[in-house]
């Protein structure tokens, strides 16, 4: 892969990762026109591991909360507000696990990932990002973040493993749709990300430890991992500043055209 491929698969991760036009249909039709190699599982390792670490330093309290709600639980303390954010963040990730043990032991992963396929789930979920929040009433906050609404929004971002979905825009549809408020609904999606992505590397980091890809890639890896944590950074910053005056108009327009325009090559 030259530094140009490399450089052009971190930025696009780092961008659509949390911007809600679903990073893994751009990273599956990258390697399409790209063509697949052995260096393709541990950069795509290193480009997660750039973004999730992008998002955990732009909502670095709540991550440093999550942290101390983890050392709550494990002491016990139960019924703390930061042991509560855990709590939701573990059980909403639960249905990812799941849902991604059973593509994975159905054998359905290269049949999710045809171009048809993603055109559909782009178009028809970026529709649906917009009805819903329209149409849906905004009067939760996070505070109100019970365990219920944490399993509707991990029900949710499940569907995210079907390529063309994202794992954001499927996530802030789902608290839009239970009532949160738009920026709130953003930032649970943004720090559900968090367990989400590092159970995707893990993933990843198997099947390169199989692939046994050796050691020369740490380079092009460390690389990648900077330029996606760069890329994802920027998209953070603009959309959080602009999501009250934009909303998501912007994302689901690009969307359903990037559908459509997939659809007719396929």
């Amino acid at each position: 892969m030259t530094l140009f491929s490399l450089f052009l698969l971190a930025i696009i991760q780092g961008l659509t990762e949390f911007l809600p036009i679903s990073s893994s249909a751009h990273l599956a039709l990258m390697h399409e026109i790209n063509g697949t190699g052995d260096e393709d599982i541990a950069l795509d390792v290193a480009v997660h591991l750039g973004s999730i670490l992008a998002v955990i330093a732009y909502f670095r309290a709540d991550s440093a909360a999550a942290g101390r709600g983890t050392m709550d639980l494990l002491r016990g303390r139960r019924h703390s507000t930061d042991a509560a954010l855990t709590r939701n963040l573990v059980l909403a990730t639960i249905p990812l696990v799941l849902f991604g043990g059973l593509i994975v032991a159905m054998g359905w992963e290269d049949a999710l990932r045809d171009i048809r396929v993603i055109g559909w789930t782009m178009i028809v979920f970026g529709v649906l990002l917009w009805w819903i929040d329209r149409t849906a009433p905004q009067t939760l906050r996070a505070p109100d973040w019970s365990l219920r609404r944490a399993l509707v929004m991990g029900l949710w971002q499940a569907l995210a493993l079907v390529p063309g979905v994202s794992r954001s825009g499927v996530t802030i549809t789902g608290a839009r749709a239970i009532g949160l408020e738009r920026r709130d609904a953003t930032r649970l999606s943004m720090l559900m990300s968090i367990p989400a992505t590092l159970a995707t590397g893990a993933v990843l980091a198997i099947d390169l430890a199989q692939a046994d890809a050796g050691l020369d890639l740490l380079g092009l890896a460390a690389f990648a991992a900077l330029f996606a944590f760069g890329a994802a950074w920027c998209a953070l910053c603009v959309m959080m500043r602009f999501l009250d005056r934009v909303s998501f108009t912007p994302y689901v327009i690009y969307r359903v055209a990037l559908g459509v325009v997939l659809l007719v090559l396929a």
